[in-house]
């Protein structure tokens, strides 16, 4: 049998428990392969990475293995909307139409960009039926979401736009900036803070990709959510995730890896979605050092109104409690990540997780292969790991519940 090979990378001498909190997953869970880097005051304090590219197979995890990163991408499409926002190119409270005239299709005129970020424009899913080659044709989603009627009446209510938000979100993107969402956040974030992430990569990256490993069959009298989501193949929820059919191996073809999906595709390494939320983290900019120029993406103002909660409460879509500000998660029930109700970033189906803290001046990107959770809860590999980092801050992480 394959044993895990040692946990390689760096941890500063106060954060020595949180190393030891990455290393105990490997033995706690079928952890696989995974990552995690911390940064404080934009500072690395931990970057560690251990484990294999798929399992039973030589290959270890290096510091530079890319990962699919689920719904853990949103908050990279979320960042790439308040670019434009901060260089005034964007208006939130715009109607949609304004920037996408074709939006404005069954009485949608008004809705206001910050609704899409926001979970609460009523459009999680397509109504009529694709065929699965839609998920990678741009003008097929566009076309059909431009035409599609909100599920409920924009605003009153919100629901997770699992999937749709990579075609809402991107085309925005792509009218306000005149390129593909991709190309955009290459261009004005991912180059500029010198970060190893992407959305939509070509077959040069395929070896150091790691292969996402389907969560294991839930235990006997388990509730499994998806399973029950997919019950009635004409309902918004099962449409929200399975309209286009999407097989859920289809994240380690080729096909998923080109496309440009901004709600669910981006591929990164720990220690770059650690070192982009430190840039958020840390009032929008990053200060020169030896390695990396200074860079400012931001304003704090910027910051502040992208964190502020937009949604609370019961989701439409997934049935269980979550919080949102504009186009980030915020911890709730649906994905606990801090104490810090202020806390902001993302995390993604089977487990990934990034997100900043500003008033600790705290960022954490913890990456995997092995998928464990479904949509709901969060993944009980963060909560070792998280409790010993704010710990070492002198503060506290509680542990949800079981």
């Amino acid at each position: 049998m394959t044993t895990t090979p040692p946990i390689q990378g760096v941890t500063d001498q106060r954060f020595a428990a949180v190393r030891d909190a990455f290393a105990h997953n490997f033995t706690a869970f079928p952890e696989v392969g995974a990552a995690l880097a911390v940064t404080v005051d934009g500072a690395p304090v931990v970057d560690l990475w251990g484990g294999y590219l798929v399992p039973g197979h030589p290959a270890p995890w290096q510091r530079d293995t890319l990962v699919n990163l689920y719904s853990t991408s949103k908050g990279i499409g979320a960042l790439c909307a308040h670019v434009l926002v901060e260089r005034g190119q964007l208006d939130l409270d715009a109607p949609v139409a304004s920037y996408w005239p074709e939006f404005a299709q069954q009485g949608k005129d008004t809705i206001p960009v910050r609704w899409l970020l926001s979970h609460r424009a009523g459009l999680p899913a397509v109504e009529s039926d694709l065929p699965r080659e839609a998920t990678y044709d741009w003008h097929t989603m566009t076309t059909a979401l431009a035409a599609q009627k909100p599920w409920w009446e924009p605003g009153t209510a919100h629901g997770y736009h699992a999937l749709t938000y990579s075609w809402l979100i991107g085309e925005v993107v792509k009218r306000v900036a005149g390129k593909s969402v991709g190309a955009f956040f290459r261009d004005e974030v991912a180059q500029p803070l010198a970060l190893d992430a992407h959305i939509g990569l070509g077959p040069a990256f395929d070896s150091r990709i790691a292969d996402i490993i389907p969560a294991p069959p839930p235990s006997p009298g388990e509730f499994d959510r998806l399973a029950a989501v997919f019950e009635d193949s004409t309902s918004m929820p099962y449409k929200a995730f399975n309209n286009p059919p999407l097989s859920r191996r289809a994240a380690n073809t080729r096909e998923w890896r080109a496309a440009e999906l901004v709600a669910a595709n981006a591929h990164a390494n720990a220690w770059s979605l650690a070192r982009m939320y430190a840039a958020l983290a840390n009032g929008g900019a990053l200060p020169a050092s030896e390695e990396y120029p200074a860079v400012r993406l931001l304003s704090a103002a910027t910051i502040d109104a992208a964190r502020a909660e937009q949604s609370r409460g019961d989701d439409m879509v997934l049935h269980l409690e979550s919080r949102f500000g504009l186009g980030f998660m915020l911890p709730a029930g649906m994905r606990y990540f801090s104490d810090n109700p202020r806390a902001f970033g993302h995390s993604g189906m089977g487990g990934s997780l990034a997100f900043a803290d500003p008033e600790a001046r705290l960022s954490v990107a913890y990456v995997m292969n092995q998928l464990l959770t479904g949509v709901d809860g969060g993944d009980r590999r963060w909560w070792g790991i998280l409790s010993a980092i704010y710990e070492a801050l002198g503060s506290t992480f509680t542990v949800p519940a079981a």
